[in-house]
């Protein structure tokens, strides 16, 4: 903080500066005018001494003249360059007294309204912890800084997991989640926190914030985790293999929580046949469908597009829902282009290229960006959505 502190007292000092050098040069003016007035009193009084000369007979008319111009050559010698004095309408004790309160009222406000504190944190946060404890302690001060940072209490509640104090990290999460929304990846850390904080007891509010969770992301990494945890400890194997053969597939194959999760799977599976069941067998996953399709122009009708118009490409079902399952946006100048439909790019998630066994290709070119609508379009024959050979697809047609 000493080097922020220098700086804010040079600027301090250039402020002050800007008070004091009226006042510094009120004082110039001042002892110039007092100059001035003594020269005045100085001829007068060569005047007077002339006058008395005169009268006694001493110096003629002729004389008298001559040395009354001498003072006044003299006088205006002095006083030549001399600048006329300024009147100041505040007076001479209001600079002095806003060079007293500029930097007191300064401090004070920036006490009041400033941010020390946030600018210390960044000082400390800038150099590497040296235990987790002062990491929490940061953290912490952190968030007390920023109460509406919804990233800084996230990495708090994440360090109070670390810290085996759940009780405090689901508090935090239920921050999170009030600040930055109900997303699944969150609830899922409030639900691991809160069963922990309950002494690993499964409760209806765990049991909603998982299902909400899993709703929005079948995938949510955490959620699947919790789940299987609650389902080995009360002895469901099945459940806790199939929800941790679920989690297995999200994870890249260079995780290092794979062995462990593999060897939670190995411990459901023995404890399961040990009780004399049978580990059921997880269906097979479905095939993600994925056409690529290459989109060309035809060429008659190069000269009746702008490159600048919409090009939208996307799959329907030949029997089902009107709407498209997959789709891509494009523009006239990207044409040819070579795009790859697949279940990604669903429109809604129940609306899967791989729910449905037949499709057709269509693509269409609209001037006003409407993709129900447009000028000129192309469509494909029917295909099956597991097609895996390239398939194209020209614009050739009016859109009727």
């Amino acid at each position: 903080m000493i080097d922020f502190w220098l700086a804010a007292g040079l600027l301090l000092l250039v402020a002050l500066s800007f008070l004091l050098i009226p006042v510094l040069r009120g004082r110039r003016a001042q002892l110039e005018e007092d100059r001035t007035a003594l020269n005045v009193a100085l001829y007068q009084e060569r005047v007077a001494e002339l006058q008395t000369q005169q009268e006694e007979g001493v110096l003629d008319a002729t004389q008298m003249d001559t040395g009354r111009a001498e003072a006044a050559r003299e006088l205006l010698a002095d006083t030549e360059g001399v600048e006329a004095p300024r009147v100041s309408r505040l007076g001479k004790p209001w600079p002095l007294l806003a060079a007293i309160l500029v930097p007191v009222l300064g401090l004070g406000l920036y006490l009041h309204f400033g941010a020390s504190d946030k600018v210390e944190l960044t000082r400390e946060f800038a150099q590497a912890p040296q235990s987790m404890e002062e990491m929490t302690r940061r953290l912490e001060r952190a968030v007390a800084a920023q109460p509406d940072s919804a990233e800084g209490l996230y990495f708090l509640g994440r360090t109070y997991m670390a810290q085996d104090r759940p009780g405090d990290a689901a508090k935090i999460f239920e921050r999170t989640v009030n600040l930055a929304g109900r997303q699944p990846e969150l609830l899922g850390q409030w639900a691991q926190a809160q069963y922990f904080a309950d002494g690993k007891k499964w409760s209806d509010k765990v049991q909603a914030l998982t299902d909400e969770a899993l709703k929005a992301d079948p995938k949510e990494v955490t959620s699947l985790g919790l789940l299987g945890i609650a389902a080995f400890e009360s002895q469901r194997y099945q459940d806790a293999i199939d929800y941790w053969n679920r989690l297995l597939v999200q994870l890249p194959p260079e995780d290092s929580s794979r062995a462990a999760l593999q060897g939670g799977i190995t411990r459901a599976t023995e404890k399961l046949e040990a009780s004399g069941g049978k580990v059921a067998q997880a269906p097979a996953a479905k095939v993600a469908a994925l056409l690529k399709v290459r989109v060309d122009l035809a060429p008659e009708l190069k000269a009746k597009v702008q490159p600048g118009d919409s090009v939208f490409i996307f799959a329907r079902a030949t029997a089902g829902p009107p709407a498209p399952l997959a789709a891509k946006r494009l523009t006239v100048a990207d044409l040819p282009a070579t795009v790859e439909l697949g279940d990604a790019d669903a429109m809604m998630p129940q609306l899967k290229l791989s729910n449905f066994p037949e499709v057709q290709l269509v693509a269409r070119i609209s001037r006003a960006g409407k993709p129900t609508a447009g000028e000129w379009i192309g469509r494909s024959q029917p295909l099956a959505s597991s097609t895996t050979a390239p398939q194209t697809l020209t614009i050739d047609s009016p859109d009727k």
